[in-house]
Order: C-alpha cells, then structure tokens, then sequence
C-alpha cells in the first residue's frame, strides 16, 4: 500500500466536532497502480470532508472529472465525462468489517483509512452502463463493420448517427440471401 499511503486518513487526528478537508487528483498513474479492471485512465477531482460526529467519521465525497474508456461501439478511446457524490461512515472498533455499503469499521489499533479502492469504486459506479461516443464520432471503418453485422431495430433511434442512412442504402442494393426472404415479408407485414 506503499502508493496509495496519500490515500490514507488518520482518524485518530480528527478532534470531536472537528471537520477537516482533504483534495485528492485521480490521475493516468493511480488507475495504473489500483489496477482495476474499469476504468485504466482518467483525471478526476476528489473533495472530502471528513467531520468527527459522537462515535463515527461521516466522509463526504465529490468526485468530479473525466475518464478514458473504449467506446462501446467503436472500441475507440473516448472521454466520459464523470461527477458524483458519496459518503461513507467510518467507525472505530475492534476489528475490520463492512458492514453495509456506505458503514465501515476499522480497527482502533490502526485508527484509519485508506480511501484509495474507495475513490477507484465511486468512479467506477460513476461510469455509464452504455458509453459510446457522440454521433458522427465513431471511428467510421469500426462503425461500418458494425453496421455490416448487425440488425436494427425501427425504434433504435439512439444508435443511429450520420453514417446511417447512407450504410442502408447500400445494404438494400446488395444481393440478399433467398433463405431471408421470409423473415424480411413478416419484417414487411408489421
């Protein structure tokens, strides 16, 4: 943990009543050292409060920036724009447990935390299922393939860009397969 030791929060510091700040940057290195599978590069902005409340630590989190991610339907890199807000409550106790998503105990002998996996997973749930770029974007060679290989839908408007109409002009002058025919008349008939 030798990389992330900037990651780390002494709780132990915090007075009572006390709220302290604290900035990270989430930048190309850190997504390479926190080797997750998500998100590989990125520059991302961390706020956090951390306010001492009766037994617990409430940390407060505001995450804001861009990540590089492969478009999902080129494969391209593309920019995702990102900002979210967490909060995570720290307790001290006798041993480490989770015990919910956003409730942590750690041990008093330690008497803190280290936030790096934390922040990598508010920016991996921060992420679009669905991240493609904006239309007209695409990697046209990887997009014609695409569009060569798959069936669409009437209703899909979203996944239709620029490129569209002139791909299904030249898909309908192309010979079609004769064992088709009569999927395309029940195609017809709706």
């Amino acid at each position: 943990m030798g990389k992330f030791r900037a990651y780390w929060v002494d709780l132990k510091d915090i007075n009572p009543a006390e709220v302290r700040t604290y900035e990270y940057l989430l930048d190309d290195q850190f997504f390479t050292d926190i080797d997750g599978t998500e998100v590989r590069q990125g520059h991302v902005n961390v706020q956090l409060k951390v306010e001492h409340k009766a037994s617990a630590f409430q940390m407060t989190f505001h995450l804001e920036g861009t990540v590089i991610l492969p478009c999902d339907r080129c494969l391209d890199h593309m920019k995702q724009p990102i900002e979210t807000n967490n909060r995570l409550t720290v307790k001290l106790g006798k041993e480490y447990t989770e015990e919910s998503d956003e409730v942590l105990v750690v041990s008093e002998d330690e008497g803190g935390v280290n936030l790096a996996w934390f922040l990598y997973e508010f920016v991996a749930l921060a992420v679009p299922m669905k991240h493609v770029h904006a239309p007209g974007e695409c990697n046209r060679t990887m997009a014609a393939k695409l569009r060569k290989h798959a069936a669409y839908s009437t209703d899909d408007e979203d996944e239709a860009d620029d490129e569209t109409d002139e791909a299904d002009s030249n898909a309908e002058d192309a010979p079609i397969d004769p064992r088709w025919d009569a999927l395309k008349q029940l195609k017809d008939e709706e």
